[in-house]
């Protein structure tokens, strides 16, 4: 700051004004100093700033999954609606694992974000203890938790998957199976599983054939794995509801593979209505549960937080996309 304010002939306290949005010194003179600044590689440290008016300028949010679409699309609507505050993310990876969620909540909570985002309803003991002790919002994702700590932006998991049972029961299917991951690990998995259990049940079919693929996050290749188990185990199986668009995917492909026509002899059905699922033979159905859309009405609560007002929980409408591996 004191080599910006030489090189431009200020006090370095004229420099750290020139840096704020509402700063009072004159368009001609901050521009000059932002220029300085530039030409010098100067970045502006907020730090004192921030401690006066206890505002760290940051949002803290966990996620399961780092390599996955549909989260990188909710931290996308978040990060870009925050933006348009001058606010930013810092991004914990829980890896599908409570413990570990429970472990990045205390460190990011050490650094004083304005808000905390985490994704589910489900957490440690302790996990959940440090969220309700701390006075900043607090927003639970991609679930309607049964007791929510504070706010929460979702749906319910086990309904929206209730969507693809009718679905294929309109369709005349009676023999389907489900394909999901560890039910230990990926609460919202676990949800969906039993929104196939149950919905099977209400029509008055098996809802036995369950297929494990394996510890979350569930990949292409442990899709295409189960499917393969499915066909050996459960040969009479008309239709699979898959736990995820990439697990749908790997089923597919396997089928393909084995010269198993779909929908013809199987019929397929993912969740989370990936960009693949569009693009592939035969297009996918799916579960739309607008990813992005999450973390855009996530910010939107978090900012009208902030700003005083009453949050309002917001409850997402998922959408079956009917497509062409299922008739």
């Amino acid at each position: 700051m004191a080599d910006v304010a030489r090189v431009t002939g200020v006090s370095p306290m004229t420099v750290s004004r020139a840096f704020k949005a509402d700063s009072l010194v004159s368009k001609e003179r901050r521009e000059a100093i932002l220029q300085a600044a530039e030409d010098l590689g100067y970045v502006f440290d907020s730090t004192a700033s921030n401690l006066r008016s206890q505002k760290s300028g940051f949002v803290a949010v966990t996620i399961p999954s780092i390599n996955n679409a549909n989260f990188a699309d909710t931290v996308g609507g978040l990060s870009d609606t925050l933006a348009a505050r001058d606010m930013q993310i810092l991004l914990g990876y829980t890896n599908y694992n409570m413990q570990e969620e429970e472990r990045l909540i205390e460190q990011l909570l050490r650094r004083k974000p304005q808000a905390i985002v985490v994704t589910g309803g489900r957490h440690t003991e302790r996990g959940r203890r440090l969220l309700e002790t701390v006075n900043i919002p607090v927003i639970e994702t991609w679930d309607i938790p049964a007791e929510p700590i504070d706010h929460y932006v979702g749906f319910s998991n086990a309904n929206a998957v209730r969507e693809m049972v009718d679905h294929f029961v309109r369709a005349g299917y009676r023999r389907i199976a489900f394909i999901g991951g560890d039910v230990g690990r990926d609460t919202r998995g676990s949800e969906r599983r039993i929104g196939f259990a149950a919905a099977m049940q209400v029509h008055g079919l098996d809802a036995s054939r369950l297929i494990a693929a394996g510890l979350p996050p569930i990949s292409m290749r442990e899709g295409a794995n189960a499917m393969a188990k499915l066909i050996d185990i459960y040969p009479d199986t008309e239709a699979v509801v898959c736990v995820s668009d990439l697990a749908a995917y790997g089923a597919l492909t396997e089928c393909r593979r084995l010269g198993v026509p779909v929908p013809e002899r199987f019929a397929i059905g993912g969740f989370g209505n990936y960009e693949i699922g569009e693009v592939c033979v035969p297009t996918l159905t799916t579960i739309n549960a607008f990813a992005r859309e999450i973390g855009e009405k996530t910010a939107r609560l978090i900012l009208d937080i902030l700003d005083g007002k009453q949050g309002v929980d917001v409850k997402i409408s998922p959408e079956l996309i009917v497509r062409d591996s299922s008739r």
